[in-house]
Order: structure tokens, then C-alpha cells, then sequence
């Protein structure tokens, strides 16, 4: 048990580094000072790599996200759906946040990964060739369904503007609420402006 707590004291403290700085410019030093290890060599022991560590960080933040997304699509597919691009949007939007809540922990998740997609995008892409995003990509099979007023190139290349401006938009909105909850704009309203605006992105007619 105690090891146990130890490896996830290191990973809190990490986490919320690199979501404050990214990866490249943190130390397994600092890492170990932060989660108050008195042993300088627990992060080895523990880890062995600092890119160990990060790889794990990402499983395990990827591997909630998928799992929400995973258990909400299932559940609307059994119905017949989904029927709208809303619920679509909902899908992608609200397993995204709230992510602290099972270890107690202010959310960093979002700005970690946020900050590594910027930085170091192939370490990214490689961890979750694995099958974590796979929610993800039921999510945007079933937008290229329900969007055929768009020409399928055009609608790939929102799609990608979609999961920038939806990584940047949430990762902004957990920094806000980590320094002060509840926060006067990131309201439910505010969330569903943000859909609004994703679906407007999504199939505006160029008009």
C-alpha cells in the first residue's frame, strides 16, 4: 500500500508540473521534491525514466477520458443512436472534464496533455495508437454521419480544428477553475455555448 502511495504522490506532483510547464523543461529533481520523496531515487525506483513516467501519465488520463466516451456512446447506440450532432458533442465534451475527481486531485489532466500535443505530439500519437482514443474516434464516425451537407475533405479538415480549438478550449477551462471554483464565465451556459460553436464550425455553409 505504502509503495502504492508513493507512485501516485510522484505522479500528482508530475502531472501538475508538466501541466504548469511541460515536459522538456522539468526535472526528475524537481518531480521527486515536489511529491516530498526523501529518497532521491524513488522516481527510478518506481518508474525507472522520466519517459516512463510520462507514458503512464498518459495511459492513465486517455484511459479515463475513453472510458466515459466509450460507456456514453454504448449507451445511446443500444437506442438507435446517436440521432444528433449534439449528443455527439455532448460525448466529446463532458467525459473531458471533471477529471480530478476520483483521486481528490484540482484537474491537470487537460493541461498536460494539451501542453505534450504541442511539444512532443509523436510521443502522444505513439501511446495512444494503443486503442485509448478509441471513444474519440467512434465520436467522429458518428459526426461524418450526421454531417453530410459538407464536402468530406472540408469536414476532415474541421475535424482537426475540432479537436485543437476543443483540447485548447477545456485545457483553458480547468486552469481557470483549478485557481478558483466556481469560476463567474466557465458556468454550465459556457459549455454549452462551446457546443454551440463547435457544431457551428462543424457545418457552416461558408455563407
Amino acid at each position: 500500500m505504502a509503495g502504492q502511495d508513493t507512485r501516485e504522490q510522484i505522479k500528482l506532483a508530475a502531472r501538475r508540473l508538466f501541466a504548469q510547464r511541460g515536459i522538456d523543461a522539468v526535472t526528475t529533481r524537481e518531480i521527486v521534491a515536489a511529491s516530498e520523496q526523501k529518497n532521491s531515487g524513488s522516481l527510478h525506483y518506481y518508474f525507472r525514466t522520466k519517459d516512463a513516467l510520462v507514458r503512464e501519465l498518459i495511459v492513465d488520463t486517455a484511459r479515463l477520458i475513453d472510458d466515459r466516451r466509450n460507456a456514453a456512446l454504448d449507451r445511446l447506440e443500444a437506442e438507435g443512436g446517436p440521432r444528433t450532432l449534439r449528443q455527439v458533442l455532448e460525448i466529446l465534451v463532458f467525459p473531458s472534464i471533471n477529471l480530478g475527481e476520483a483521486d481528490g486531485e484540482e484537474d491537470t489532466y487537460l493541461r498536460f496533455i494539451s501542453l505534450l500535443a504541442l511539444q512532443n505530439r509523436a510521443l502522444l500519437d505513439e501511446v495512444l495508437e494503443g486503442g485509448l482514443n478509441m471513444g474519440y474516434q467512434r465520436c467522429l464516425a458518428h459526426i461524418r454521419r450526421l454531417v453530410v451537407r459538407v464536402e468530406p475533405a472540408v469536414l476532415e479538415q474541421r475535424l482537426v480544428f475540432m479537436s485543437i480549438a476543443l483540447r485548447a478550449i477545456l485545457a483553458a477551462r480547468e486552469a481557470s477553475l483549478g485557481r478558483s471554483a466556481p469560476h463567474p464565465f466557465w458556468t454550465d451556459d459556457a459549455l454549452s455555448a462551446l457546443m454551440d460553436a463547435l457544431q457551428g464550425m462543424l457545418t457552416a455553409d461558408g455563407g
